[in-house]
């Protein structure tokens, strides 16, 4: 049996990364795995049984994982996100920052650890030996699945018609760099470039005042959109209208928002952060140097004006091979338990 750790998802209606990734491999292990929540649960495993946790915890937050883990050597496994707290404090929530060296420690007690990148399993790695920590877990690489939606794979049969749109999704924070984002549409809007910008994604209440600020400002006389909630079915409709998706983001653990672009048939135009560039050396998407605001200005312009790199990048978007959540699901499956 596998024991599913859904402490913090069960009682969130957010879409972040975290929650995407424990709500569609829960979805697709299905009857493979039994949902557990740290305060409710015996914590007594099988000898067959295994751990899974795919959450961010400290020994605070769940009293007794130490201990825990040193009881089960062999049965429990985590998914790794990223080191975003510690290389990026200053525009991390300070409760992240403080637990995320614990949490660091409390995953090599683990018996399995799956990253969700290369660049990412590289990082703790990195870090673990930076602590001193042996011996440490294996760590694989998990590669995410683009279909966000549960639905098919879109193949457009003509580009989106009229004013062209771009849409960015992430949440409102420095991170995802909104901010660096709506200044260069603002050059372009301003040279005179006819395009719609749709932003999408809840709101950090610490750090999203001056995005907020300027997303009403230029709101009041540009073709600018924010949509601060927006089901999978609603982002499904924009992303119908894209011409391209847009994702000026700083750092990452994987960058879902560039496959599942990918999955609707839209082009990607992102940073090109060395696990970006994972997932765009397949085909579909223009990666363009973090913050350098000359080539992010010339990049969408090509994008807004080329049609023949538009349907370059649409062509490659719709016929490259793209990973599925249940493909997802099946390799942890498989890591645990063989089957």
């Amino acid at each position: 049996m596998i024991f599913y750790d859904v402490t913090k998802s069960a009682g969130t209606g957010h879409r972040s990364g975290l929650m995407r990734v424990n709500a569609r491999l829960g979805e697709e292990l299905g009857g493979a795995v039994t949902p557990v929540e740290w305060g409710t649960w015996d914590r007594s495993l099988g000898p067959g049984d295994w751990f899974l946790t795919t959450e961010l915890f400290s020994e605070a937050e769940r009293p007794g994982l130490g201990e825990f883990l040193r009881r089960h050597p062999g049965r429990t496994a985590a998914i790794f996100f990223d080191a975003i707290p510690l290389k990026h404090p200053a525009i991390t929530w300070p409760q992240s920052v403080a637990r995320h060296p614990g949490y660091l420690k409390l995953l090599a007690g683990f018996a399995r650890i799956w990253a969700i990148s290369a660049a990412s399993r590289d990082e703790l790695l990195g870090i673990w030996q930076w602590m001193g920590l042996a011996p440490t877990p294996p760590v694989e690489v998990l590669t995410l699945g683009a279909d966000f939606n549960r639905r098919p794979r879109v193949a457009r049969s003509a580009s989106p018609t009229g004013t062209p749109v771009l849409l960015s999704i992430g949440i409102l924070e420095p991170r995802k760099n909104q901010l660096f984002l709506l200044e260069v549409a603002e050059e372009l809007w301003a040279e005179g470039s006819q395009f719609e910008l749709h932003l999408v994604g809840r709101t950090n209440p610490r750090f999203s005042g001056p995005t907020l600020q300027r997303i009403k400002e230029l709101g009041r006389r540009r073709p600018l959109h924010y949509h601060a909630a927006a089901s999978d079915a609603e982002v499904a409709g924009l992303y119908a209208r894209a011409r391209a998706s847009v994702f000026p983001t700083r750092a990452e653990g994987c960058g879902l928002p560039v496959l599942e672009s990918l999955w609707m048939g839209v082009p990607c135009v992102c940073s090109d952060l060395p696990v970006l560039l994972e997932n765009t050396s397949g085909g579909g998407c223009l990666p363009l140097p973090l913050q350098d605001r000359a080539a992010w200005k010339a990049g969408l312009k090509r994008i807004l004006t080329e049609d023949g790199l538009g349907r370059h990048l649409e062509g490659a978007a719709a016929t490259r091979p793209l990973p599925t959540w249940a493909e997802a699901a099946q390799s942890l499956r498989r890591g645990l338990t063989g089957a």
